[in-house]
């Protein structure tokens, strides 16, 4: 099969090699699936760049852990009625070696999430879900890590990114009031065509009283980008016994106000996605499948590359490409780069109803 690699750490076009790899045969409890999509996260280009010096786990890394395709083969102890299903798959690098760079790869069976049979045939579907795992799983933890959000007040910063995007939109599915925080004017359109009923910039000097006017009983749930940056703005607009859940800081040992937080008795939740319990991955995996699948859930393209292309498009993530960036594994592909501004959401995605 045709994969890319690495074997050390560095920058894209020093490390990534395309070549030729034997196809891997699934064990106990795997499937393997024949990838259409392989959707590339920052942290996938984090691990290939040694953040924070992280050594090689293995001797040859197949990044990325998010694709979707059509399982092809299955171990043992799999129904072997999984073959010929269309599914998506998370956690493909997620302490293994050999993730969705390639033309096939192989997974927990736990970890291929089914799609309807239709969907095969819709590219756009399977584009939104190669999206859905580290993005979606995280996203939907960042909200729902404490509990239902109906009737509550959701503050989510980054809103516009891979991970926000997600959390908006489920928690506008679940009844939430959301409000959105976002570092560029332009990208305040789309938050709000996601559901967020206000928007503001990151940067704008009266944050906190806006966010303080429209949510005068203070915000119950934050979904946070970056943890060190606005903890003071979320000490300063939770409501009494608020969560906030953060997936990144800017800083490893950030200071915190401790007694504004301690007085309105909030929790902090730290989260990892790679280190999230299989449970709570499995509760997400069929909440984003539902919402994708039901229309209410999406994410924009910024761009659509071949294998062969894979170190263009780890530069285009590292770039922020303004959405997200998609390898395209059909033989056939051609590179497709969109617009920057807004990315393509899919509007022209054709959803079959759940069965």
């Amino acid at each position: 099969m045709r994969a890319a690699w690495y074997e050390r750490r560095g920058p894209a076009r020093e490390v990534l090699t395309v070549g030729d790899m034997p196809t891997p045969e699934p064990g106990a409890g795997e499937v393997r699936i024949r990838l259409a999509f392989s959707g590339i996260n920052p942290g996938d280009v984090k691990k290939r760049g040694g953040w924070q010096g992280s050594p090689m786990p293995f001797p040859r890394v197949v990044p990325h852990s998010d694709g979707v395709g059509v399982i092809d083969a299955v171990g043992k102890g799999v129904p072997a009625a999984r073959v010929g299903e269309t599914a998506w798959c998370y956690g493909a690098q997620s302490y293994r070696a050999f993730g969705t760079a390639a033309e096939h790869v192989i997974v927990p069976a736990e970890q291929a999430v089914p799609l309807p049979e239709a969907a095969r045939s819709q590219t756009s579907l399977l584009e939104q879900a190669a999206c859905l795992g580290i993005a979606g799983i995280t996203g939907h933890r960042a909200v729902f890590a404490a509990g239902p959000v109906g009737g509550l007040n959701v503050l989510v910063w980054g809103a516009a990114s891979g991970v926000g995007t997600v959390a908006l939109q489920m928690a506008h599915r679940a009844g939430a009031r959301v409000f959105a925080v976002v570092r560029r004017a332009e990208q305040l359109p789309s938050v709000r065509a996601m559901g967020a009923a206000e928007s503001w910039l990151a940067d704008d000097p009266a944050l906190v009283e806006q966010i303080r006017h429209a949510a005068p009983e203070g915000v119950h749930r934050v979904a946070e980008v970056d943890f060190a940056a606005h903890i003071d703005v979320n000490a300063q607009v939770m409501a009494t016994g608020g969560v906030i859940s953060a997936y990144y800081s800017s800083t490893d040992r950030p200071d915190i106000p401790y007694w504004k937080l301690a007085f309105a008795d909030v929790s902090l939740r730290l989260l990892g996605s790679d280190d999230f319990p299989p449970a709570v991955k499995a509760e997400a995996a069929r909440e984003l499948t539902a919402a994708l699948l039901e229309g209410r859930l999406r994410a924009a393209i910024a761009a659509r590359l071949p294998l062969q292309d894979i170190a263009l498009a780890h530069e285009q993530v590292e770039r922020s490409a303004g959405g997200r960036v998609l390898l395209n594994l059909a033989a056939d592909a051609s590179a497709q780069v969109l617009p920057r501004a807004g990315g393509s959401f899919g509007r022209d995605l054709t959803v079959p109803k759940p069965q």
